[in-house]
């Protein structure tokens, strides 16, 4: 059997500055916490200020927080603006923060509010700040998906990205994120950009984002019952492992997707894995690519690579 990868396996980060979405609970705690135990400075690029805080004090090393309200595309854009002034050199970028709303809803823009904390809002702060990436040797952009995307229709709703109750708008999230993950990685290919796009998800972990699940769904995320659904739920410790070995793996190539193993991917150790067929829709991809700048107004500073057959 092959070694698991824990996070003994990532490397010295010192003088590296890695910016985190959502790092100040849950999977991105996590995270942040083992980047900033190797040495990177770490920026918590969270919505809720004092609670940012509050996690930037427990991190050892120097951390430190930016506000960034990803359904909101003035914050997005006031928060890349300040990340480029205080670190114009980034040498990683984790796509952590996501919602699952209660209920639908939508955005003052008119965007289902699902879709703009999840996709909208990363695509858009990637592009703000991607000229801090790309300059930068072995640097990665890791967004976070889901096994999720594989769920519902399967398929993005083009003819409505805003329509859907809840868990669809989720679950056609988390398949955004995987296309955005492909096309980011085609157009930097084409750039010759030595950036790379990762995605990774965390199986099931027990964290706060359960509490907008059903009641019985909480209950079964709860530590408590750790003894009967070891098979079906995980730490946060363990499920941070994925975007931890899709940032620094020094074996990990563009478009690289990790997760945990097997069949139905719930728990255990990263690896290697394939997505759906329909994340790997290079149209789909491209048609995604077009909505979300359309719908952000924000382009990349990238070439459009050719076109997809």
């Amino acid at each position: 059997m092959a070694r698991r990868w824990t996070e003994t396996d990532v490397p010295d980060l010192h003088g590296r500055i890695a910016v985190i979405t959502g790092g100040n609970t849950g999977l991105g705690f996590e995270t942040a916490r083992v980047l900033a135990t190797r040495g990177a400075t770490v920026v918590l690029a969270c919505r809720d200020q004092t609670r940012a805080t509050s996690a930037a004090a427990r991190l050892p090393g120097h951390a430190e927080t930016l506000h960034l309200d990803l359904s909101d595309p003035l914050s997005v854009r006031r928060a890349g603006t300040e990340l480029r002034e205080r670190h114009p050199r980034v040498d990683l970028l984790i796509n952590n923060a996501g919602a699952l709303q209660p209920r639908h809803a939508l955005t003052p823009d008119g965007w289902e509010l699902t879709l703009a904390t999840n996709h909208l809002g990363p695509f858009a702060f990637t592009g703000l700040i991607l000229d801090t990436l790309l300059p930068v040797a072995g640097s990665r952009i890791v967004t976070v998906s889901s096994i999720g995307h594989r769920y519902g229709s399967g398929v993005i709703n083009f003819d409505d990205l805003h329509a859907g109750p809840p868990r669809a708008a989720y679950f056609q999230s988390k398949l955004a994120n995987l296309m955005f993950t492909y096309e980011l990685q085609r157009r930097l290919t084409a750039a010759g950009a030595p950036t790379i796009a990762v995605a990774a998800h965390p199986g099931n972990a027990r964290t706060e984002f359960g509490r907008a699940l059903p009641r019985v769904q909480q209950a079964l995320m709860s530590p408590r019952l750790s003894f009967l659904t070891w098979w079906l739920m995980q730490s946060p410790a363990v499920g941070a492992l994925a975007t931890l070995r899709a940032a620094t793996d020094p074996a990990t190539s563009g478009g690289d997707f990790y997760g945990p193993p097997g069949r139905r991917q719930f728990t255990g150790h990263p690896e290697l894995i394939e997505p759906s067929p329909e994340a790997r829709s290079a149209p789909a991809q491209q048609r995604l690519w077009q909505e979300s700048q359309r719908l952000t107004g924000i382009t990349y500073p990238l070439p459009q690579p050719a076109s997809a057959p």
